[in-house]
């Protein structure tokens, strides 16, 4: 079953049961994956959206949800924090899970041994071999931050 079918089966489980949250949440999901599809079909690219499109949003709605979150934290408003946790956690289901902290600077540390890398210039080469390797377990502003400070001893 493709991503957009399990998403699209868990909507009308929503509806059925009523769920508001799950609804709204799942309507938000559909909207965008129809403006992706929109956005595939026309330009010089022009391509059915597949899995690894929908990951890619997702991945984008997670990282905006969690930037809302934050700011709600700080602004005490507890109201708009609850819609967006939830919204979040819904949305981050359908993602591979996230490496630990511990893990990730595990294999950051092993892709540098790996490759040699030296000094901080060593950064890109080293972020492209994660990418090739780890794209859907890393957090990669998490590794990005641990690279700076793994090559700046």
């Amino acid at each position: 079953m493709s991503l957009r079918e399990r998403i699209e089966t868990e909507y009308k489980n929503a509806l059925k049961s009523k769920d508001k949250t799950k609804i709204s949440t799942y309507r938000l999901i559909l909207s965008s994956i129809k403006d992706l599809d929109i956005s595939n079909r026309s330009g010089p690219d022009k391509k059915e959206t597949d899995d690894e499109d929908i990951k890619k949003l997702f991945k984008k709605m997670v990282k905006q949800r969690a930037e809302s979150i934050e700011i709600y934290k700080k602004n005490n408003r507890s109201d708009l924090l609850e819609i967006e946790q939830n919204e979040y956690d819904i949305i981050s289901n359908y993602l591979p899970k996230q490496l630990s902290e511990e893990d990730t600077k595990k294999i950051c540390e092993e892709t540098i041994s790996k490759l040699g890398a030296s000094s901080i210039k060593d950064m890109g080469k080293v972020m492209g071999e994660l990418k090739k390797n780890y794209a859907d377990e890393l957090d990669f502003a998490k590794a990005g931050a641990l690279l700076k400070q793994l090559l700046n001893k």
